[in-house]
């Protein structure tokens, strides 16, 4: 059986390490039972050489002669124009590519538009899955494009069950054909890994500052803007307290721009994107999300399961799903000041005067992480993809 895997990307957003560990969980726990492959579309899987190797992951070149390297990724002018020529470049060699190879499954993650116009315009002797990576903004173009694929899809596959029920209640596809999959997030095995490593030499100056991180890609939806701005008023109660952001994206200057401006370029770090991001959690107090959406939010299960105390807002969809306020982590009102203010105390101080409910709390973290391992999601995904 060959199962396919679409997921073309101009920056490694978190759906990548979906991917990956979703063949991985297949590979492994199928025992090699079936074919699993990722699609090349512009180069972009090449960063991940190594890791693909050592999985024994084969990938596909489309053999579309792009490469994101020499590709516009930040700015929403840029990347939409990577996106067209991406369009234009890959649709007629993707379609080729189906007709000869004839996949059992071919599952739809990112840059959906290209496969999704195909099977409106052909008939193919594939099994297509669209997998939804996000809380989904409904624009009018993406609910007209999914309502006339709705019967030429096999599944739809969601991540958290708010995502489920909204595109149950907005009517886009057939009720019968949407399932919950939960993402591939922990990794035993890699993770451990990463967490033995240590800090790199250049930064080893964070281990001796007292800090909480924040991690992910600069941008609106990440709210970082209001973090700084709470942080400001935050180190006026514990003055020693520093922030540490991992992450880069479109809003980096601007955000820069208001750390400078509030004097706190002392106390707070940008540090960019990050492959191990584990020494920087495990070193920190705890894990803050300040998120204008999530689905289900990967970093927040990562913290958990580095038995690290996560702070986020209640944004839709997945922090509501995976935190229970008070008993495996913290939700505070979203853009609510006063909440954040209030919850960002508790948790603080709770860290430092209270470890019997620290660690009750840190425990029932691990245990809701656990819900999100390569098992699960293999036991999850494995039973859709039956002939």
């Amino acid at each position: 059986m060959k199962v396919y895997y679409w997921c073309p990307f101009i920056n490694p957003v978190a759906t990548v390490t979906a991917v990956l560990n979703s063949i991985i969980s297949l590979n492994k726990f199928s025992k090699n039972k079936h074919e699993y492959k990722i699609i090349n579309v512009f180069k972009e899987w090449s960063i991940y050489e190594d890791e693909l190797k050592k999985n024994q992951i084969e990938c596909i070149d489309l053999e579309t002669n792009l490469d994101i390297k020499k590709l516009p990724k930040l700015g929403f002018l840029k990347s939409r124009f990577t996106y067209i020529l991406t369009y234009l470049f890959s649709i007629i060699r993707l379609h080729n590519f189906l007709k000869k190879e004839k996949p059992e499954f071919f599952i739809i993650h990112l840059i959906s538009s290209i496969p999704l116009t195909l099977i409106l315009l052909f008939n193919y002797d594939t099994k297509f899955i669209l997998r939804i990576s996000g809380y989904p903004k409904m624009t009018l173009l993406r609910k007209f494009l999914w309502k006339l694929c709705d019967k030429k899809l096999h599944k739809v596959f969601c991540p958290t069950n708010s995502t489920k029920n909204f595109l149950v209640k907005k009517n886009v596809f057939s009720s019968k054909k949407i399932f919950l999959v939960k993402d591939p997030i922990i990794n035993f095995k890699q993770l451990n890994k990463n967490k033995k490593k240590i800090f790199e030499e250049k930064i080893n100056w964070l281990k001796n500052k007292n800090y909480i991180i924040s991690i992910g890609r600069l941008t609106k939806q990440k709210n970082f803007k209001f973090l700084i701005n709470e942080f400001s008023k935050i180190k006026q109660i514990y003055s020693n307290l520093n922030l540490v952001i991992l992450g880069d994206g479109d809003e980096k200057q601007f955000l820069k721009k208001i750390i400078k401006e509030k004097k706190l370029h002392e106390n707070i770090f940008i540090l960019g994107n990050k492959k191990n991001i584990y020494p920087f959690l495990l070193n920190s107090l705890f894990f803050v999300l300040t998120s204008e959406w999530e689905d289900p939010g990967f970093v927040i299960l990562e913290a958990m399961f580095s038995k690290k105390l996560v702070l986020s807002s209640n944004c839709q969809s997945g922090p509501k799903e995976i935190i229970k306020d008070n008993f495996n982590g913290f939700l505070y009102e979203k853009n609510n000041s006063d909440d954040f203010k209030r919850k960002f105390i508790e948790i603080y101080e709770m860290s430092i005067k209270d470890n019997d409910k620290k660690n009750k709390v840190l425990l029932s973290g691990l245990r809701t992480s656990k819900q999100y391992t390569l098992y699960n999601h293999y036991k999850d995904i494995s039973q859709h993809l039956s002939r």
